[in-house]
């Protein structure tokens, strides 16, 4: 594996730049070894300090798992689920990123994998649908945390049957930014019994709608829930974002 040699200035970038391009492209598979700080001062033309610089930032993007003194140098690493958690979550978070951005995205995270599920459900996945179900029904009876943890099942059940890990994992770290929501709109309400079952009629007729390979209505019932459950909380000005997604 031969890379080019880079312009000095912000230097590491551009070393960045290629060993990404090379793993991305497969030129660089998991497990394969970068060659040591020495060859890559030698092929890119830089200094060590420059060559650190850009295993540093490459490590801490988990493309690459770098130990000092490893005479056989850094291992490219796999793509992981979990970087990719930590990423979007970081970004979920950022200032710059507000409430009406939040609901949009898992508007169109969750109608998206509704259609999916609704078209490519197992009867394996049917039976954790009915069983989340089930066990919503029970936490309301039995208080918000049971009842929570079964609505998160139901969900993560959903996206699980998109057979698409990217929509797991994305719909998974923006529900849990937005989730705290929940438990204000719950711990507000005058009747948290007549929330409950709102929210349970509502799981039952996505749950209907995947049965029966209804993919264009179990996404429109995903979006306008999360509309009717949260756009309360976005300043009106900015609720247009969300409209059109009704």
């Amino acid at each position: 594996m031969k890379f080019e040699p880079v312009a000095p200035v912000r230097a590491y970038e551009r070393i960045v730049e290629q060993i990404e391009e090379a793993v991305v492209s497969g030129r660089l598979k998991p497990g394969e070894r970068l060659p040591g700080e020495r060859e890559l001062m030698t092929q890119f033309g830089v200094g060590r300090s420059t060559v650190r610089e850009a295993l540093r930032v490459l490590q801490a993007a988990e493309l690459i798992r770098s130990r000092p003194g490893d005479p056989r140098g850094p291992e490219v690493l796999a793509a992981s689920p979990a970087a990719l958690h930590r990423s979007m979550h970081r970004l979920a978070r950022a200032d710059h990123v507000g409430l009406a951005e939040l609901l949009q995205f898992r508007m169109v995270l969750d109608g998206s994998a509704h259609l999916l599920a609704a078209q490519l459900r197992t009867d394996d996945d049917l039976s954790a649908l009915d069983t989340a179900l089930a066990a919503m029904r029970a936490g309301a009876e039995e208080g918000f945390a049971q009842f929570s943890h079964a609505d998160v099942a139901f969900h993560e059940t959903i996206a699980r049957a998109s057979r698409n890990p990217l929509l797991v994992v994305s719909a998974e770290v923006v529900r849990g930014v937005v989730l705290e929501l929940i438990e204000d709109k719950l711990s507000h309400a005058r009747d948290r019994s007549a929330l409950m079952q709102s929210w349970l009629r509502h799981h039952a007729e996505v749950l209907e709608a995947v049965r029966a390979a209804d993919g264009e209505l179990a996404a429109r019932l995903a979006r306008r829930a999360l509309y009717d459950n949260y756009a309360e909380y976005v300043p009106e000005g900015q609720r247009a974002l969300l409209t059109p997604l009704l």
